[in-house]
């Protein structure tokens, strides 16, 4: 077994007895590269990445390739989910050489970590157009030895180029919030595909975090920002990346329409996915929304929790060496599980079973028209159609139980927990499902008994072993779900909490120049700090921390804070408005930002008095409120908010509404409450 043996890490254990003497990113790898003078191989990838497994087997299992590889580079295998400041600063590098960038990430490093030469997936033999991975390395070992100057050349320009990309400052200008969401607004609106929702071309993936900007626009009144989101989140909802048996969302659509996913689960995409559908369903009361939201995150109670409380990073694409085993039909094999003709046709008249659901051979459940539209023909109510569908399907979740399960990725990421704790605390409070509250909980307690050590907060863990140290993604993102619950169960340990790492992610991310870098300070791997600013998957941690940041200066009077965030907004600003979709994450915080902001406190002397304020708030969207409470007397270390109010003597609960930072007076009365909110 090599090195990878210690990782805690699935996708590297994945790789421990490759014949490749692989190496874990890190100082004895490099160290060994420049005492032996040897060219990098990185490889990076994850766990549920359909090709690459594939180039594993293909090539890394490969004794041929494993010899020369070992005997002439120096490989090291990264797992893009521990350290995707290093996937990112990479990526950035094969796009500038090649155009195009993916997974598996193939890339070539001088000993001084520049790259030279890259590529994603290569095949064992010559074909499509690419040569054969033995060839790749056969041709840069022949151009190390023979002509090095010209790869040093190579990498000093991709070098600069990537140092250029980044170096920014913000710096302050007038900019007007109004007119830089108006314009993303419109931007968002002229690319939107309205013959299948989304946006952009096959392969089409989901774009959660316009949609929560288009809702906080929405909640402004602008009517076609909520006809954009709700377009979106109707033809996913009935598209086959919703898996309609088991719940959840798969990665994305290979076709324009939603039709085949790439069928891998990921964590992030399900939790930041059931948050706009339960936003969505805040807004509209379509039973549509909620009944996504739910399913979604009843999927990820099922498949993806860890029995302590975190929860798993993702299912694979893959079981019994085929994509898409688990989650396909074939015509047979749906006759004979719904049995009666009756059933058949009814199952026919609501799923579309033509070749534009086929996968190889086999088919993807998809919904005939959006569950509106399918509810009106069958002359159903919405929420009975809704049950209907899922009692049809229950034959095929018995029949779906018996196979061969996709592998799990079982590493415990804390970013993408955290974007799960958020959606679980909102469907707590909003939903008023308190198992979903609990599990957020859980997991909150779970990541701070086990990822947070000595004073630093890791970014992974798997099976008792933790990964590197977090990364600003992993702080930010903590802080917002960590506020997420404050304002869900008012337990001041929340805050607390997220004051510490606000605290910990200035002294170890801030770049004094503007803004915050992605590693941490005392994190030397990388030849660059980098400080992405645009959203991948999930937010950037720039985004994260400016939100974070925000709503604590919001809770708790921090000036310099709000300052800081106001700061990087403006020099933002431009790229909002040209590419919402890679921002949408700041443009987010700035509809924050913009305000009003209605600050909420609650003071009770009886906590079961406040019951009917909170189901009234509870069942409204409201993106721009910030909630604290306490019982009386409230403790030292509460938000500023709450200890700067005073209740009135005597009374079970007093209320105290701020809009945009004036005050109303106390209320102890709910049908004043009511008139003031």
């Amino acid at each position: 077994m090599n090195r990878l043996q210690y990782s805690a890490s699935p996708y590297l254990l994945q790789h421990a007895n490759n014949p490749v003497d692989w190496y874990p990113w890190g100082e004895e790898a490099i160290t060994k590269a420049r005492r032996e003078d040897k060219p990098i191989f990185l490889s990076i990838g994850y766990a549920a990445c359909h090709w690459c497994h594939v180039m594993a087997h293909e090539s890394f299992e490969d004794e041929q390739v494993a010899a020369f590889l070992n005997a002439h580079f120096v490989p090291i295998k990264v797992d893009r989910e521990e350290h995707p400041d290093v996937d990112a600063l990479y990526m950035n590098a094969v796009i500038a050489m090649t155009g195009q960038g993916g997974w598996p990430l193939s890339v070539f490093l001088t000993p001084s970590l520049e790259p030279f030469f890259g590529g994603t997936y290569f095949p064992p033999v010559p074909r499509h157009g690419l040569p054969s991975f033995l060839q790749v390395l056969q041709a840069v070992h022949y151009t190390w030895v023979s002509d090095r100057q010209s790869l040093q050349n190579l990498a000093g320009k991709v070098f600069k180029h990537l140092h250029q990309s980044h170096t920014w400052q913000p710096i302050s200008q007038a900019i007007s919030y109004e007119t830089v969401l108006t314009a993303a607004l419109n931007e968002l609106e002229r690319t939107y595909d309205w013959q299948h929702g989304g946006w952009g071309r096959a392969p089409k993936f989901p774009q959660p975090l316009a949609i929560e900007f288009l809702l906080t626009q929405a909640s402004r009144g602008h009517a076609h920002a909520q006809n954009l989101a709700f377009h979106a989140l109707h033809a996913m909802a009935s598209g086959g990346i919703f898996d309609l048996v088991g719940g959840g969302f798969h990665r994305y659509s290979t076709d324009a329409d939603w039709c085949i996913p790439h069928f891998e689960k990921m964590l992030y995409d399900n939790a930041q996915l059931a948050t706009v559908y339960l936003q969505a369903y805040l807004l509209s009361k379509d039973e549509t929304f909620r009944y996504i939201a739910r399913r979604t995150l009843d999927f990820v109670l099922n498949e993806l929790t860890h029995p302590a409380g975190g929860f798993y990073a993702s299912l694979d694409a893959d079981s019994e060496g085929e994509e898409g085993k688990f989650y396909t039909w074939s015509i047979e094999e749906l006759k004979t599980l719904l049995g009666e003709v009756a059933t058949w046709q009814d199952f026919s008249q609501t799923y579309c079973l033509d070749e534009r659901v086929a996968h190889e051979g086999k088919l993807v459940l998809k919904v005939k028209s959006t569950w509106p539209e399918l509810a009106q023909k069958q002359d159903r109510e919405l929420a009975e159609c809704l049950r209907h569908a899922v009692d049809l399907l229950h034959p095929l979740l018995l029949q779906r139980q018996r196979r061969v399960r996709p592998a799990t990725d079982k590493k415990i990421i804390v970013t993408w927990n955290a974007l799960t704790i958020r959606a679980l605390a909102l469907a707590g409070r909003h939903l008023g499902h308190l198992h979903y509250l609990k599990a957020a909980q859980n997991a909150a307690n779970f990541i701070l008994e086990n990822l947070y050590w000595d004073h630093r907060l890791y970014r992974s863990w798997h099976e008792g072993v933790l990964g590197p140290l977090a990364r600003l993604e992993d702080y930010a993102s903590l802080i917002l779900a960590l506020l997420e619950l404050y304002q869900t169960d008012f337990d001041n340990a929340w805050f607390v909490w997220a004051s510490q790492l606000a605290h910990e992610m200035l002294d170890r991310f801030r770049d004094s120049a503007g803004g915050f870098f992605d590693s941490p300070q005392d994190d030397n791997s990388l030849p660059i700090r980098p400080k992405e600013i645009q959203d991948s998957a999930t937010p950037s941690g720039n985004a994260l921390a400016a939100h974070a940041l925000l709503t604590l200066a919001y809770l708790d009077e921090h000036g310099e804070w709000e300052a800081m965030t106001h700061n990087l907004l403006t020099w933002i600003a431009s790229a909002c408005q040209r590419y919402p979709l890679g921002f949408a994450s700041f443009l987010r915080c700035m509809d924050l930002a913009l305000g009003p902001i209605q600050q909420l406190v609650f003071l009770w002397r009886d906590p079961g008095a406040t019951a009917l304020y909170l189901n009234h708030l509870h069942g409204q969207y409201r993106p721009r409120l910030i909630l604290a409470g306490s019982t009386v007397p409230p403790a030292s270390n509460a938000p500023a908010l709450v200890r700067l109010n005073h209740p009135a003597p005597e009374v079970p609960v007093t209320a105290f509404i701020c809009n945009n930072f004036i005050c109303l007076r106390p209320t102890t009365s709910f049908a004043e409450f009511i008139a003031q909110i």
